[in-house]
C-alpha cells in the first residue's frame, strides 16, 4: 500500500522553488524561508506566481513527486509530470473503454451511485445528530429522493440521462446544504452551488477543498498507471483531469463537503478570513488558507474502515484505494468497479 507521505503547501505568492541537492529551497526574495528533503515528501503545492526553477522541476518528475501549482485563490493552473509511465495496457483498456459508449456508462453508472449514496448518507447524519437545529421535514425529503434516485440509476444505459439524473440529485443535495451550516449562518449562508467565481463564502470553501482533492486525486490514478485526463462520466477537454473528476464524485459528499462544513460549525474559519473583489468574486485571504491547509493534511490522517477492503486506511489513502480498485476492474480482476460507499 502506498505509504502516505507530507504535502508541502506555499500559500504566499511570492515565494519562488529551488532545489539544494536532495532538498526543497523555499525563497522569498534572496531570503531562505524554509528547505525541506524531497525524500519527505509526496507533493508540493505552490499557491503563486512565481513557480519552480527547472531543476526542481525534473528532481520531483524523476522521483514521481506531484508539484502542482494554484493561484492564490486555489484555481489550478498546471501540474508537473515526468516521463510516462504505467502499464500500456492498462492505459489501452482505459482508452478503449472511455470509447465504449456502453462500458463506460457502467463506469460512470458506479461514480454517480456512491456520491448519491454518500450524500444521502451526509443527510441522514444531520437528521440522526442535529434533529434539533434543522427543518427535519425537508432534509428527511431530500434524502428520500435521493434514495429514489438510487434505484433509477442502477438500471441507467444511457449516458445523458446519467448525467441527467446526476444533476436533479445534486439539486436537491445542495437545496438542503444551508441546513447543515450549523454555526455562523448569518455569515455562511448557501443558497446554491456557484463558482468561476464563487461568488460567496461557502463556495469559495467548496471550491477551494475541491481543487485539492482533485490534485489528490489525479496524482492517485497517475500513481497506478492510468491517464487522469480520459475519463468516463466527464468529456474529454485539454487541460481537464476527466478522470479525476470522475473518480472525486463519490468523495465530494464525505471527504470535501462534510469538512468544509466542520471548518464553519467548528468556527475554524470565520468572516474576517474572507474578502469580496469589485465582480462580486469572494476568495480567502492568505491566513485562512494555511489554517485550512493544516486542517486538511489533520483530516487526511483520520481513519476509516474501507466498506470493500474491509481494513482501517487514512481518508488521504482513499483516492489511492479507489484508483487501484479502479484498474482491477479495467484490468478484469473486478467484475465491477465499487465506490467507496461510506455510512
Amino acid at each position: 500500500m502506498k505509504k502516505l507521505l507530507n504535502t508541502l503547501y506555499l500559500t504566499s505568492p511570492n515565494y519562488y522553488l529551488s532545489l539544494d541537492g536532495e532538498n526543497v529551497v523555499v525563497l522569498d526574495g534572496e531570503e531562505t524561508v524554509g528547505r525541506v528533503p524531497l525524500h519527505n515528501l509526496e507533493a508540493i503545492v505552490s499557491f503563486g506566481y512565481r513557480g519552480a526553477s527547472p531543476a526542481l522541476m525534473g528532481a520531483c518528475a524523476e522521483k514521481g513527486i506531484n508539484l502542482c501549482f494554484l493561484t492564490p485563490q486555489g484555481k489550478f493552473l498546471a501540474r508537473v509530470t515526468g516521463k510516462i509511465k504505467g502499464n500500456v495496457i492498462l492505459r489501452r483498456t482505459q482508452f478503449e473503454t472511455a470509447r465504449d459508449e456502453s462500458a463506460s456508462c457502467r463506469i460512470a453508472r458506479n461514480f454517480i451511485l456512491g456520491k448519491i449514496f454518500n450524500s444521502r448518507w451526509v443527510l441522514e447524519r444531520t437528521l440522526r445528530d442535529h434533529e434539533m437545529q434543522i427543518d427535519v421535514e425537508r432534509v428527511s425529503r431530500a434524502s428520500k429522493n435521493l434514495q429514489q434516485a438510487l434505484s433509477q440509476i442502477r438500471t441507467c444505459t444511457d449516458p445523458a440521462k446519467l448525467r441527467g439524473m446526476e444533476g436533479e440529485a445534486a439539486s436537491q443535495y445542495f437545496g438542503v446544504f444551508d441546513e447543515m451550516i450549523l454555526q455562523q449562518k448569518t455569515v455562511f449562508h448557501f443558497e446554491g452551488r456557484n463558482r468561476r467565481p464563487p461568488l460567496d463564502k461557502v463556495n469559495a470553501l467548496l471550491s477551494f477543498v475541491y481543487t485539492l482533492l482533485t490534485s489528490m486525486t489525479a496524482s492517485a490514478l497517475e500513481s497506478v498507471g492510468l491517464d487522469p485526463y480520459v475519463g468516463f462520466l466527464h468529456t474529454d477537454r485539454p487541460g481537464r483531469v476527466s478522470l479525476a473528476l470522475d473518480l472525486m464524485e463519490e468523495l465530494r459528499p464525505t471527504l470535501a463537503d462534510r469538512f468544509v462544513l466542520t471548518l464553519i460549525n467548528r468556527k475554524v474559519v470565520s468572516e474576517k478570513d474572507f474578502a469580496t473583489q469589485e465582480n462580486g468574486a469572494v476568495f480567502m485571504k492568505d491566513d485562512a488558507c494555511k489554517r485550512i491547509l493544516t486542517e486538511w493534511q489533520n483530516k487526511k490522517k483520520e481513519t476509516i474502515r474501507h466498506p470493500f477492503l474491509d481494513e482501517k486506511v487514512e481518508w488521504g489513502m482513499v483516492p489511492f484505494v479507489q484508483a487501484m480498485l479502479l484498474s482491477r476492474h479495467l484490468r478484469g480482476d473486478l467484475d465491477e468497479y465499487p465506490p467507496l460507499l461510506w455510512k
